[in-house]
């Protein structure tokens, strides 16, 4: 069995480093975080003309038809750049159309977001900040074939940016039972959506407020009250997708560190000669490797749709929150004084770092769902 990336993986590989290294530089993140939009539109098209939107939607839609093992690639390379783009929550859409949508919601929708026509993005967190089932409270009241929306999203990713919405709602008993999931227009009326301040100012996050927001049985995606089933399995994908992204991200501070400890001269010598920065930058090493072969295996469960996916997707999320956190901390801490300021780079990882560490749940949120996916 071989465990490495074949030939054209390799070329896809490049192909995006090429791109991103030339058109989304240090300069050009910088902009974008000042950027009310938070991403580029050019640059987006430039992505969806490569395939990359629509890499994992099947031939028939408009997409490559690939799998998260060649899509995990692309994304190491959003990471290593820290592109501010709506990709990875516009692909977790797409996925849950492939699972629950129906032929009208497929060939309606999944052919202009493989196309890049399309940015949408996932609503289900409230104020209970809790990723689990239980934490969503917004009703869809239902009267005939009509449903009505009342409450609101917090931490929304790119709903400003975004055309549609994908909103996990309350339309029945607590838990898992009862949850709906609808795909909504930004523009329909009773929706309200206000910008968040974030550490992070390469992820724009959102409120989005829903007051009697009106909604069909057309707008279903899958069947009512069984919607959390759908979303899990999109969230299973979201999470091998940012934890690649952060593998990349983590590589690149990896990267930068060893470098940096080549060429700074401390008491006549190379810090990178003393013993205490190479175990730092052995241990940084560890981290990312360990992390990537979670993130490799978790992909290939997804996308093999294997019973073990939770809980490979769990494990890879979480492997990837320490390492990514750890290495960007170490990376600062091997830069010393140049590292903590603005005009250097190292903060943009460090945190990009924090906020994808609690995106999804952090690592022990997930590590809880290892244990009880193996009946711990």
């Amino acid at each position: 069995m071989d465990f490495g990336f074949n030939e054209e993986q390799e070329m896809l590989r490049q192909s995006a480093r090429n791109l991103l290294e030339r058109e989304c530089p240090s300069t050009f993140v910088r902009r974008l975080m000042d950027d009310e939009r938070g991403y580029d539109p050019a640059l987006w098209k430039k992505m969806a003309e490569l395939g990359w939107t629509g890499l994992v939607i099947p031939e028939e839609y408009g997409g490559a038809g690939l799998n998260y093992v060649d899509l995990v690639l692309v994304l190491e390379e959003m990471g290593r750049v820290v592109l501010p783009s709506p990709f990875i929550w516009t692909v977790m859409v797409a996925e849950a159309l492939k699972i629950a949508g129906s032929a009208s919601q497929k060939e309606t929708l999944l052919p202009k977001i493989a196309a890049g026509d399309l940015i949408a993005t996932a609503a289900w967190l409230e104020t209970s900040a809790s990723w689990s089932p239980s934490g969503i409270a917004l009703t869809a009241r239902r009267s005939g074939a009509e449903f009505s929306l009342n409450g609101a999203k917090l931490f929304v990713n790119d709903a400003h940016i975004a055309d549609c919405l994908l909103v996990a709602a309350r339309t029945g008993a607590s838990g898992e039972d009862g949850v709906t999931l609808l795909m909504l227009e930004k523009s329909r009326p009773g929706i309200e959506i206000t910008p968040l301040k974030t550490m992070d100012q390469t992820r724009k996050l959102a409120e989005v407020k829903f007051t009697d927001v009106k909604a069909t049985a057309d707008d279903v995606i899958g069947k009512v009250g069984e919607g959390w089933q759908y979303l899990a399995g999109a969230i299973d994908c979201g999470k091998v997708m940012l934890a690649a992204e952060m593998m990349g991200g983590a590589q690149k501070v990896l990267e930068m560190t060893v470098e940096y400890a080549k060429l700074r001269v401390q008491f006549g010598r190379p810090i990178g000669s003393f013993q205490a920065v190479q175990h730092k930058c052995a241990n940084m090493m560890i981290d990312v490797e360990g992390a990537k072969s979670a993130v490799y295996y978790a992909s290939w469960a997804v996308s093999n749709r294997v019973a073990e996916a939770p809980v490979a997707a769990a494990l890879a999320k979480a492997a990837a929150s320490d390492a990514f956190r750890r290495v960007s901390a170490d990376g600062i801490q091997v830069h010393g004084g140049i590292g903590f300021t603005w005009d250097h780079d190292m903060h943009l990882y460090f945190k990009r770092a924090k906020s994808s560490e609690f995106t999804f749940g952090d690592a022990i949120y997930n590590r809880e769902l290892i244990a009880q996916g193996i009946n711990l």
